[in-house]
């Protein structure tokens, strides 16, 4: 079964207006218990805030948050996706560039937002679904999430063993030694 990104979004999204200051994002952000908000301005998306945002801009010197709009503090490129993407999609893309949350959009108009927490409670359903057996997998960082895996060149070559993957001649015993790091003073304060 394929999943899509409406299956676990969350539908009613709270917003805020790009005009509105810092402290309004603050008051909703906490009310809801939530670190992500769309920004719209006349109902159109323009961006997200989040908690992080927020504090960032809070850090700089002379910054007022009743007087700082969000607008200043927003990403103004939102990764933004259609109702229907593929789940699949929207969870690499947001592991590949660290994006916190993703907004579910149609014409500029927001119908959901999928988050960080959406997408573990996504792995919980779909790890405890009967029928999801256990695979045992590499560990795939981020990085190589956007790219396709390469053919191991050992695994390529046709009989290849463990005696192969050392050049001969290159024995540990010729390689030079490596310098033991000098003893750190053990001192209290």
């Amino acid at each position: 079964m394929t999943h899509v990104v409406d299956d676990f979004m969350t539908r009613s999204v709270h917003t805020i207006g790009a005009q509105s200051p810092l402290t309004e994002a603050h008051r909703i952000m906490n009310e809801h218990a939530i670190r992500h908000l769309p920004v719209l301005e006349g109902g159109k998306l323009m961006g997200v805030v989040s908690m992080r945002d927020l504090h960032l801009i809070e850090t700089l010197k002379g910054v007022d948050p009743k007087e700082v709009a969000v607008e200043e503090a927003m990403a103004q490129e939102a990764y933004t996706v259609p109702p229907g993407t593929p789940l699949l999609e929207v969870a690499r893309t947001m592991a590949m560039h660290k994006y916190g949350s993703a907004v579910i959009a149609r014409d500029g108009k927001v119908e959901g937002i999928f988050t960080t927490i959406d997408a573990l409670k996504a792995l919980e359903e779909v790890l405890s679904s009967p029928g999801a057996a256990p695979t045992r997998r590499r560990k795939t960082t981020p990085r190589q999430l956007g790219k396709k895996s390469a053919p191991r060149k050992a695994a390529a070559r046709k009989g290849a063993g463990t005696a192969a993957k050392r050049p001969a001649g290159k024995s540990a015993a010729k390689r030079p030694a490596r310098k033991a790091a000098p003893a750190r003073k053990r001192g209290g304060r």
